[in-house]
């Protein structure tokens, strides 16, 4: 199974940090973001890694290079200035991702989750998991049924945690080139009773703004 690892955002909340730096190369617990998804990625038997950027993409490349250093081989989606959101970005990395379900982690969150439980999957749609609901999303994205996912249901919501399988054929209504949020494909997905996910008790955490990356680096620093 191959990894595609979102790093393509500008990261306007991360300001001015980001104006000479990617957010996925913003640095926690002594490492870049990005790089502790590397690592992981490498533990749990990934072999195969494509990174999509935009924003200062020349800077991903020329730090993780090839990949070669944690036995990985990395492959890059380069997009235009602005990006193309997450469903356009990944429809236009699909020539590099085969043909076989794909892993799908936010370059921009920290989480100690288990990639290597989902090397054998054979997802047809989509599968997401998902985390409690941090105290700056408290509202949620979605609910559990199960493991079918549906609309946020009252009390019982969780927040989407950037991190997913999908098949190809989840985009194959999406050209590349095209400016495209992932919601509208998920809700799509909801309508038919096919998007499926589950619940994720670890670690994780969404370093959206420059507060939560001191934070989170005050934490590695001392576990």
């Amino acid at each position: 199974m191959k990894a595609f690892i979102l790093a393509a955002g500008r990261g306007e909340r991360m300001r001015p940090l980001t104006d000479h730096t990617p957010k996925p190369l913003l640095v926690a617990g002594g490492k870049p973001l990005i790089v502790w998804h590397l690592e992981r990625l490498a533990a749990a038997g990934f072999r195969e890694v494509v990174i999509n950027h935009a924003h200062l993409g020349a800077h991903i490349e020329q730090a993780l290079g090839d990949g070669s250093r944690w036995g990985l081989h990395i492959r890059y989606s380069p997009e235009p200035p602005g990006a193309l959101e997450t469903a356009g970005g990944i429809a236009s990395a699909l020539p590099l991702l085969g043909d076989q379900p794909f892993l799908v982690v936010n370059g921009d969150i920290y989480c100690d989750f288990d990639f290597g439980r989902f090397s054998g999957s054979t997802a047809t749609g989509a599968h997401l998991v998902m985390v409690a609901n941090p105290a700056h999303h408290a509202g949620g994205d979605f609910s559990l049924d199960g493991e079918r996912v549906i609309y946020a249901n009252g009390e019982q919501t969780l927040t989407y945690a950037g991190i997913g399988i999908f098949s190809p054929s989840f985009f194959a209504g999406v050209l590349p080139g095209t400016v495209m949020k992932l919601r509208p494909l998920l809700d799509a997905a909801i309508a038919a009773g096919t998007l499926t996910g589950e619940r994720f008790a670890g670690r994780w955490v969404d370093v959206g703004t420059p507060q939560r990356l001191a934070e989170l680096d005050q934490e590695l620093k001392n576990a």
